[in-house]
């Protein structure tokens, strides 16, 4: 044996061992994306509009941080927060099944303010008719009597010097949930001056702009404590107190775009993703092994060094670059079957240069290396164009479309490797050990001589025709063409435990005034409908369920929401996606 041969055998065999260490067990060296095992995909713009200069500077830093100490907070693993853009932040939680108390949680801005009221029933009555004195707000509590309060605008006090917060309960016999407070030494000289100073004066707790509640100020406070009430369950006080403790958001955020994936519908996804690559695997198996025989069998062995190389490449790039966070989606698993579709070509275009070269005479070994050689050219050509559109995927796209591109491109690499270097290695081993002394093919085109180029007018018509008729189809239906990654709005998916009525849910949205939706139900699954709709009506959805099919439970499976911006912006990038890979 050469001592080339024996060096890439080494070097396969030393792959195979790296491969296998980066990617056993799968569950530990993996990461499955939201899509995969459920979990919220978020992207936040913080409304910095209101902000002076020098807060403006690091106001989506600091949020950054709070977020993240919220997040830590509950005990979420595996989170990825990070900027996007200017004023935007990427939030990815794995696993979160209460997705209400998870958007509020991170939405709050846990605003914390102490004013002082002004109870003067003359004074009060004016400012209900509309006349309010200058330095003062009108507000209501936000408990059940809605009692109108009116507030100082000077802030006595904020909530900066928190030290900590703690859900606790009264020691009557209702025992209702309250948030006790602790402030620093700073925060406890401000308060006891505060509370010294305003003794028989009511202080109002805000948080938000919401009144919580405005408690007496029997006596000076000089603990360093203090109690919001305010007829919260558990639940909401707990969500309080945690927000409180994190401390509050420099500026407000909106959710710009949100895929929350249930864990049902990751299940589903799991078994989907298999079940696709284990049927397209073993067909194009099949195909190989019996029209190329030994060749094929020697491409079938490659491929499935193909598949094991691209896990272990993505637990090595996991293992190697932690912060890139490369997970593997359902658009990933399909960008591996488009890249074992790429290998199988390249491997056909081995196998019939290689019978071209035994067709013309030439012994065994001769014939595959020239073939080798001459299928070369057009399986880098192929590979490269299809790697630039999938760099100008990743470059352009965002989310999904990110975890098809990097996926792509990692199958595409492996795939030029596995049918260059390691088909030909095989090839070359077995002829030199005398394995393989003959190669056998079926042949079902004696003459693949076609003359394409003499029907090229017919082709060019045909062409042309489809293209305007796209055109024509895609212009009449408008919006409705496009996805909402696009034109902006929400999907959302449901399953129920019963197959439920289209028509009396149509009828129940129509009385609740969700006249925007359109309604999908499939006849193979009847339990799972889909809404599509052009604003955010989750919530009025969840109660219209609850009204109509009290008895019949449900679960989310998805829940995608993009805003207007984001379609633009995506819009806009996925031109100049196509525009620049049809360059490339």
């Amino acid at each position: 044996m050469g001592k080339q041969l024996r060096n890439r055998i080494l070097i396969i065999i030393g792959i195979i061992a790296v491969s296998f260490y980066c990617s056993f067990p799968p569950q530990e060296k993996i990461n499955l994306g939201l899509d995969l095992k459920g979990g919220m995909h978020l992207i936040l713009k913080v409304d910095t509009e209101e902000l002076d200069d020098n807060a403006k500077s690091d106001a989506v830093l600091r949020a950054i941080e709070i977020l993240r100490n919220r997040i830590d907070s509950i005990g979420v693993g595996e989170t990825v927060i990070q900027r996007q853009g200017e004023n935007q932040i990427l939030v990815q939680l794995p696993g979160i099944t209460d997705r209400d108390a998870a958007i509020a949680m991170i939405g709050r801005v846990a605003q914390l303010e102490f004013r002082l009221v002004n109870d003067q029933a003359s004074v009060v009555s004016e400012a209900l008719k509309g006349n309010i004195p200058k330095g003062y707000i009108l507000k209501t509590t936000k408990d059940d009597k809605k009692e109108p309060i009116l507030l100082e605008k000077n802030i006595a006090m904020n909530g900066e010097n928190i030290s900590d917060a703690r859900v606790d309960f009264d020691s009557t016999g209702f025992g209702q949930p309250y948030i006790s407070l602790s402030f620093d030494s700073v925060g406890s000289k401000k308060f006891a001056k505060l509370t010294k100073s305003n003794v028989g004066r009511r202080l109002a707790i805000i948080m938000d702009g919401e009144v919580l509640s405005a408690p007496n100020i029997n006596e000076a406070i000089m603990g360093g404590t203090a109690q919001i009430t305010g007829q919260f369950t558990f639940d909401e006080a707990s969500l309080l107190a945690l927000s409180l403790r994190s401390g509050a958001l420099p500026a407000p955020m909106h959710i710009e775009e949100e895929r929350t994936i249930g864990p049902l519908l990751g299940k589903d996804s799991i078994t989907a993703g298999i079940t696709a690559t284990i049927i397209g695997g073993t067909l194009v198996i099949l195909f190989m092994l019996l029209y190329y025989l030994q060749a094929g069998l020697i491409s079938d062995i490659a491929l499935v060094l193909n598949l094991f190389f691209i896990f272990g490449m993505m637990g090595f790039l996991n293992i190697m670059l932690p912060e890139s966070q490369l997970t593997l989606t359902l658009p990933g698993i399909a960008g591996i079957i488009l890249t074992l579709g790429m290998a199988v070509d390249a491997n056909v275009l081995i196998n019939e240069r290689i019978r071209e070269e035994m067709d013309n005479g030439r012994p065994l070994k001769a014939a595959v290396n020239s073939g080798f050689d001459k299928a070369l050219k057009a399986i880098v050509d192929s590979n490269t164009t299809t790697l630039i559109a999938a760099f100008m995927l990743f470059q352009f796209g965002s989310g999904p479309i990110k975890g098809f591109a990097v996926t792509l491109s990692i199958g595409l690499i492996v795939s030029l490797f596995t049918a260059l270097f390691v088909t030909r290695t095989i090839f070359n081993t077995l002829i030199h050990f005398k394995l393989l002394k003959k190669l056998s093919m079926l042949r079902i085109f004696a003459n693949t001589n076609f003359d394409f180029v003499s029907k090229r007018f017919i082709c060019f018509f045909i062409s042309t025709v489809l293209i305007i008729g796209s055109i024509v189809v895609l212009v009449q239906k408008k919006e409705a063409a496009y996805g909402i990654d696009f034109v902006g709005g929400q999907i959302q998916e449901y399953h129920f435990n019963e197959a439920i009525n289209i028509n009396t849910l149509r009828s129940a949205f129509q009385k609740k005034g969700i006249n925007d939706v359109v309604i999908q139900q499939f006849d193979e699954a009847p339990e799972n409908i889909i809404l599509r709709s052009s604003d955010d009506t989750d919530d009025k959805v969840v109660e219209v369920f609850s009204e109509s099919f009290p008895n019949n439970t449900f679960d989310i499976l998805r829940i995608e929401k993009v805003g207007p911006v984001v379609g633009k912006s995506l819009r806009k990038a996925a031109v100049l996606a196509i525009i620049f890979a049809l360059g490339g």
